[in-house]
């Protein structure tokens, strides 16, 4: 299986990034693949009509888009910035949106995680997307929200909190059931 995971972020020290490389550890099989994307190799002007009318898609776009048509399965963690998505994340989006005859997401499965330092997770964004993300493509197969990352993350050891540790791995064995149902002969 090929699994693409990303923070939803621009930050080079994201705790969404850690995150995100953390949880994927889980789905790592004898034969998957799994692709460990940073949002700033893929900075592109600020997508505008009048910009993509005098220069087309930025091919930035193209690979980001070629990037999740080649996988099975997305992990993504969403940053939270004022209640809302991360500028980096949300530009991206913008410009794959603009590219003809696909959805952003073309029917992947995906995994939503979010997390920040403070007590909701990161949780409001993670609402926005659980619902924004669907209609832009993707099966959400489910989400989870990591509050205080500095109190319950530990690198090296992952989710450190055993309430949010068994919650968390109890959505990563659901969500491999449905990944087994969907790709029988990639798992």
């Amino acid at each position: 299986m090929k699994i693409l995971a990303f923070a939803a972020s621009n930050s080079r020290n994201s705790i969404n990034k850690t995150f995100v490389t953390s949880v994927s550890k889980y789905y790592k099989e004898e034969d998957d693949i799994i692709d460990i994307l940073d949002l700033n190799d893929y900075e592109m002007p600020l997508y505008s009509i009048d910009r993509e009318l005098e220069s087309g898609i930025p091919q930035l776009a193209l690979d980001f888009a070629a990037k999740i048509d080649a996988s099975d399965f997305l992990l993504i963690s969403i940053a939270e910035y004022n209640g809302s998505y991360n500028v980096g994340y949300k530009n991206i989006i913008d410009w794959v949106s603009r590219i003809a005859g696909r959805k952003t997401f073309n029917g992947k499965p995906v995994f939503l995680l979010a997390t920040s330092p403070g007590p909701m997770g990161g949780s409001t964004v993670l609402t926005t997307a659980v619902n924004r993300i669907a209609w832009d493509g993707a099966e959400v197969l489910d989400s989870f929200s990591l509050p205080e990352f500095g109190n319950n993350f530990e690198s090296g050891k992952g989710v450190t909190n055993i309430t949010y540790r068994s919650k968390l791995e109890a959505k990563v064995r659901a969500t491999k059931r449905a990944l087994r149902e969907k790709f029988p002969l990639l798992t």
